[in-house]
């Protein structure tokens, strides 16, 4: 008897103790919230400011070709990183062919070079004084005029460079989703007198569609966000136009309008794809998980597999690695100095600091919606964590401008009553860029941290709580525990994604303040290709970290092992 009275009394101490601690807590999520969502409102406000002079001139000239550029290499990278993502994918998933397994962590390997980095590699070696031209007039006693030679400098070199290096993304989530599918449905389809092939196309791959929409979208975000590659093979998009309407024509109002645009088709594309779905259902109603049965390839099916295998593996990172590799070499005695070894102390500064921070108010934000938020706080935490979706140089943009108020409204009041200048307080230093950088890559921490908090049982805050427990004291010595690796993998992701950032450091950082991705491109832009190779394979080098925990999380993701439910929710929701 006594044992059942104390369950209320239990239940009720729970239920008061509890809502002053949610309170501060959904407090603390919105605010948070809130200002990290200041930059992307800010940039679509824009679109309702009169227009000026810089943007007429801006819609009579370039406009149109900033469309038409973009559209192209959405097109192109979309459809790219599609046929082979999904082709990789799915031969190394259902096939088994020499090299197989070595395959399925090395198509990875193109994800850890940057795009302008694969750029300037490429163009290095195809220029006319490079390496391949070279061979060619010595082996042949060519002169100038007696070849013709493709002009890797073009929209379609744009577009080849960043499918090379964003494939990746279809493949990771092409190959968790085909791990996670049933046998019996492929089983079914076979007894049903479909081929392989049949199999493939019309069960597979419908079961597969929503991930390899993310992936696709996931490409398609980079694409639109890229200004290193297009800016230095000289095609005008809405990145690089960004940047000159603000550094060249001197009008951040015009520049944040095109900002604003681009971010409007960013949105549209995510809506259309949405919207696309409808209806339909997409998961299994079996509950039965069995080892699929891989299709042995022999003889000229096991070559032209192996061969669809290695194009995109070397083209992606053996070359160019090995090219990057040859001139950080032959460069080291002027490439690796005391302003080398400044750079990367700056670029782990930013990166560390980007990282930890993302991780907190990812945490901050994923705990407030677990202990049950309002609409107004699930909104504004959506608006959050949609900055992986906003160009980087959008969000600088974005940050700029209000930063930039601020130390006007600073400054003027310093001088009317003190008569002191305090000039770019906010948007001149350090916090800029790092705020930046957590606008841009909260989305990265924030869906592995959810992802995370979903797999622990909400026992346990219910036994945390009627021991008397607060939520930060219950997040800090229940959760924090049991999420470790999950921290540690948002900020290790977080951390390589900055270390990659160009248009937003461009844009951002305090004067006489470089990072490795700057120097590269400012040495690249100088046409120092050679002496560029040193910053740019240590941004790969570091890049390759999360390549590999990427590898052996999608192997162990095939439902029913030990740790694969947890990690593929936490990589799919990574790109979601």
């Amino acid at each position: 008897m006594s044992q059942m009275n104390l369950i209320p009394v239990a239940t009720a101490h729970q239920s008061f103790g509890r809502r002053p601690g949610q309170i501060r807590w959904a407090t603390l999520s919105l605010i948070a919230a809130s200002v990290i969502s200041i930059p992307v409102v800010m940039v679509l406000s824009f679109v309702f400011v009169p227009a000026t002079d810089v943007w007429h001139h801006l819609v009579e000239t370039v406009l149109g070709r900033y469309i038409a550029n973009t559209a192209t290499l959405v097109v192109g990278v979309g459809l790219g990183t599609f046929v082979i993502g999904v082709a990789t994918a799915w031969l190394v998933t259902m096939c088994r062919f020499p090299g197989q397994k070595t395959f399925e962590w090395a198509l990875f390997l193109p994800m850890a070079v940057p795009a302008y980095v694969l750029a300037y590699t490429y163009t290095g070696m195809l220029d006319y004084t490079g390496p391949m031209q070279s061979l060619l007039r010595d082996a042949f006693d060519w002169s100038r005029t007696d070849y013709w030679f493709p002009d890797v400098r073009t929209i379609g070199g744009a577009a080849i460079m960043l499918v090379l290096v964003l494939y990746p993304y279809v493949y990771l989530l092409a190959r968790a989703a085909f791990l996670e599918q049933s046998v019996c449905v492929i089983e079914v389809s076979r007894t049903l007198g479909c081929s392989p092939w049949h199999s493939f196309r019309r069960v597979a791959l419908p079961l597969a569609r929503p991930a390899l929409a993310t992936g696709v979208a996931l490409a398609v975000m980079e694409t639109l966000g890229d200004f290193g590659t297009v800016q230095y093979f000289a095609v005008d998009t809405f990145t690089t136009g960004i940047f000159r309407t603000w550094f060249g024509l001197g009008d951040p109002a015009a520049a944040a309008q095109l900002a604003a645009i681009l971010l409007i088709f960013v949105f549209i594309a995510l809506f259309i794809e949405r919207r696309s779905r409808g209806a339909a259902g997409f998961h299994h109603t079996s509950t039965r998980y069995r080892p699929l049965k891989p299709f042995h390839l022999t003889g000229r099916r096991a070559a032209l597999a192996w061969t669809a295998c290695a194009i995109p593996v070397f083209f992606g990172f053996l070359l160019p690695g090995g090219q990057l590799s040859i001139w950080a070499v032959d460069t080291a005695a002027e490439t690796l100095n005391w302003e080398f070894l400044e750079l990367t102390m700056n670029t782990i500064m930013v990166a560390g600091l980007a990282a930890a921070l993302a991780v907190l108010v990812a945490l901050s934000l994923g705990y407030g919606l677990r202990l049950g938020a309002t609409p107004i706080v699930r909104a504004a935490t959506l608006i959050a964590s949609m900055g992986y979706a906003v160009p980087g140089s959008v969000v600088a943009v974005g940050v700029l401008l209000p930063f930039a108020w601020i130390d006007n409204i600073i400054d003027g009041w310093m001088r009317e009553n003190l008569g002191v200048s305090t000039g770019l307080l906010l948007s001149g230093t350090l916090a800029a860029l790092i705020f930046a950088y957590l606008v841009r890559f909260l989305a990265v921490s924030f869906n592995t941290v959810e992802a995370s908090l979903a797999n622990v049982t909400p026992n346990m805050d219910r036994a945390a709580r009627s021991l008397g427990k607060t939520p930060f004291q219950t997040v800090l010595r229940v959760h924090v525990p049991i999420m470790w690796g999950s921290l540690l993998t948002a900020g290790m992701l977080v951390f390589v994604d900055v270390m990659k950032e160009l248009p937003a450091t461009l844009i951002m950082r305090p004067f006489n303040f470089n990072t490795l991705a700057v120097r590269a491109f400012e040495l690249a832009s100088d046409e120092r290709l050679a002496e560029s190779a040193g910053p740019a394979l240590a941004i790969v080098a570091v890049g390759i970290l999360p390549v590999i925990f990427l590898s052996l999380a999608i192997s162990r993701s095939r439902p029913g092992h030990a740790h694969g439910d947890g990690v593929a929710r936490s990589l799919k929701s990574r790109a979601s």
